[in-house]
């Protein structure tokens, strides 16, 4: 048995290269890139079965990006998350430059992120 799935189709033979799912429910046809593992209420289908899909009359074809490659993440992107880094150890920081004169909880010894550390009552 070969490990390339095939199309669904009757009597085509071509390598399958998305999953087509219909959703009953929503009268709505779902066609999107290959499924990891083939289900039985799936429909694989080859490049040009999936082009030409039509759905019946009042149901609507949903097309699911095809991304062959992963998409990899942009300088934007890279730049947001060093921001957001930053940005969540500035609170610390003013916390510790503070010690205090910002009238905090005389109960609170010390801080991490949104964790407190209280004291005890008894000390």
């Amino acid at each position: 048995m070969s490990p390339v799935r095939r199309c669904s189709r009757t009597a085509c033979g071509r390598p399958a290269v998305a999953t087509l799912t219909y959703v009953y429910a929503d009268s709505t046809a779902v066609l999107g890139p290959l499924a990891t593992y083939a289900e039985p209420h799936c429909y694989d289908l080859c490049a040009e079965h999936s082009e030409r899909l039509t759905a019946p009359r009042g149901w609507e074809v949903v097309r699911l990006a095809h991304g062959s490659a992963p998409s990899r993440p942009s300088g934007d992107d890279l730049e947001a998350l060093a921001n957001a880094v930053r940005e969540a150890a500035r609170p610390q920081e003013r916390a510790a430059q503070a010690g205090g004169a910002r009238g905090a909880d005389p109960m609170e010894v010390a801080r991490r992120g949104h964790l407190r550390v209280l004291r005890s009552p008894d000390s």
